[in-house]
C-alpha cells in the first residue's frame, strides 16, 4: 500500500497510541470497593487532573481530596481539587502541594480509603526536600539529573532519597488502605519509578543513590551527602507491615500505546514492527540506531520488508552539551535521526512525547524525513550545529516542523514510529 500523505498517517498512529493510554479505560477496571468511612483522592503528574475527572465519572459516590498537574494541564472536576506547579524544574508551588498531601492523608483511620492517582511528572511536581535543604537545593538537583544523561530510574533513586514524600512516604504517612492507579511512563512499568514512587515503595537504598550521583558526576550540596550519608535517607522498605493492605495496578504503559498504534498501521496495509517499548539511552544514539535500521530496510529489505512503520517507545535521556539550546529528547531523537538519513526521501520520522511537551517547550516533539536536513541548510542553519547546542527546536521551528498537540491527558512516555515506504 502507498501512504500519500506520511506525516497525516504518522500523527494517526500517535493518536491511536494517545487513546490507548486514556486513564478512564484503566480506572475502570480497577476501581476499589467502597469503604466503611471516607474516600479520599490523592495524586500527581502531568494527566493527573485527568485521571481525577475520570475517577470521578466512575465512582458514583463522595471524594474529596486534591491533585496536582503541570502549569496549563489542569481541568474542570467536581469533588477534587486540582493544584498546579512547575515542571519540569520544581517551584513554590509544588511545594506547597506536597505538603497538602501530606496533612491530607495524616488523619485517615484504617475505615478510610485513599485513591492515588499518580503518573509521570509527579517527582518534580512534588518537592519536599529533608530537613537540612531547601527548595532551591531540590530545584539545583532536578536541573543536574535532567542534565546528567542518567536514565529516569536511576534519576528517581537519587531523588526519592532526598524526599520526605517519595520513594513510599506519602502512602507510609496514612492508616488508611492505599490503592495506587499508575500510568507507567517508566521503561519496565515498575509503578514504584513512576513520580520516584510517593505510594509504591521499593528496595533501592541511600547507598545507591550515593553511587548514582557518583556515576554521573552529580554535584551534590554538601546537605545533600550529609543526608544521603544517614539513615534518615532511608526510605521505607516494601515489606514494611504500614503497606500490608495497600495496592497497586498499572492501568496505562508504553506497551499497550504501541500495540493500539500497530493495530491501525496494519488495518490501512502496512506492516507494523515493534522494536521495544523499554528503550533507553543517549537520544542521539538511540536515532543512530533506529536510522541504522531504517536504512537497510530501504536499501537490503532486512530485517523488515518495506512498506513497513517502526515503532517503538520507552524514554531516552540528553547530556546537555551546551547553555541555550531549546527542545526535548524528542527533538534530539529527530534532529540527530535526520542527520543519519539525510537524502533518504522514503523515510520519514515522526518523535514525540505522548503527554504533549517535549522538555520545556510547547511542542510535543518533530517530524523528520529525508529532506529536513536540505531545508534546515536552505535557512541557514547548520543542523549539526544545532544537534551540537541540543537546539533541535529552533531548527525544526524554523522550518515548521515542529509537531504540536497541546497536553493530552495522559503520559506513557516517548512514541517513536518511522515509516519506510
Amino acid at each position: 500500500m502507498t501512504i500519500s500523505a506520511p506525516r497525516d498517517f504518522l500523527k494517526s498512529l500517535f493518536d491511536a497510541a494517545v487513546r490507548a493510554a486514556d486513564p478512564l479505560t484503566g480506572i475502570k477496571a480497577n476501581l476499589p470497593d467502597r469503604p466503611k468511612g471516607r474516600t479520599v483522592v490523592i495524586g500527581a503528574g502531568k494527566g493527573a487532573a485527568q485521571m481525577a475527572r475520570a475517577l470521578e465519572s466512575v465512582w458514583g459516590g463522595p471524594l474529596e481530596g486534591l491533585v496536582v498537574t503541570r502549569y496549563g494541564y489542569g481541568c474542570e472536576t467536581r469533588d477534587i481539587e486540582i493544584i498546579e506547579a512547575a515542571h519540569p524544574v520544581p517551584d513554590a508551588a509544588g511545594l506547597a502541594a506536597a505538603k497538602r498531601l501530606m496533612e491530607t492523608v495524616h488523619g485517615l483511620t484504617e475505615d478510610d480509603l485513599v485513591i492515588a492517582l499518580i503518573c509521570g511528572g509527579g517527582s518534580a511536581l512534588l518537592p519536599a526536600p529533608p530537613e537540612g535543604l531547601t527548595l532551591e537545593d531540590e530545584i539545583a538537583l532536578n536541573e543536574m539529573l535532567l542534565a546528567s544523561g542518567a536514565p529516569i530510574s536511576a534519576m528517581n533513586v537519587v531523588r526519592k532519597h532526598l524526599s520526605t514524600i517519595k520513594g513510599g512516604r506519602l502512602a507510609a504517612a496514612t492508616r488508611a488502605k492505599v490503592v495506587s492507579l499508575v500510568v507507567s511512563d517508566i521503561p519496565g512499568d515498575n509503578p514504584a519509578h513512576v513520580a520516584s514512587g510517593p505510594t509504591v515503595p521499593d528496595g533501592s537504598t541511600r547507598h545507591q543513590a550515593l553511587e548514582i550521583a557518583r556515576q554521573y558526576g552529580l554535584k551534590l550540596p554538601q546537605a545533600a551527602l550529609d543526608h544521603l550519608n544517614s539513615p534518615k535517607a532511608d526510605a521505607p522498605r516494601p515489606d514494611d507491615p504500614v503497606f500490608l493492605h495497600h495496592s497497586h495496578h498499572v492501568i496505562a504503559s508504553a506497551g499497550v500505546s504501541l500495540e493500539a498504534a500497530a493495530a491501525l498501521a496494519k488495518s490501512q496495509g502496512i506492516e507494523p514492527a515493534i522494536l521495544s517499548d523499554a528503550i533507553e539511552g543517549e537520544s542521539r544514539d538511540v536515532a543512530l540506531v533506529h536510522a541504522a535500521i531504517a536504512r537497510e530496510v530501504l536499501g537490503r529489505n532486512r530485517p523488515f520488508p518495506k512498506p513497513v512503520v517502526i515503532l517503538s517507545g520507552g524514554e531516552t535521556t540528553v547530556t546537555l552539551r551546551a547553555k541555550g539550546g531549546k527542545g526535548g529528547r524528542n527533538g534530539e531523537f529527530a534532529l540527530a535521526m535526520a542527520l543519519a538519513i539525510d537524502g533518504q526521501e522514503s523515510i520519514h520520522v515522526l518523535a514525540a512525547d505522548t503527554d504533549g511537551i517535549d522538555g520545556s517547550e510547547d511542542n510535543a516533539g518533530a517530524f523528520a524525513d529525508g529532506g529536513t536536513v536540505r531545508r534546515l541548510r536552505a535557512t541557514g542553519l547548520d543542523p549539526r550545529r544545532l544537534l551540537d547546542g541540543n537546539d533541535s527546536y529552533s531548527g525544526f521551528a524554523s522550518v515548521g516542523d515542529l509537531f504540536e498537540t497541546g497536553p493530552t491527558g495522559t503520559n506513557v512516555n516517548d512514541f517513536r514510529a518511522i515509516l519506510i515506504r
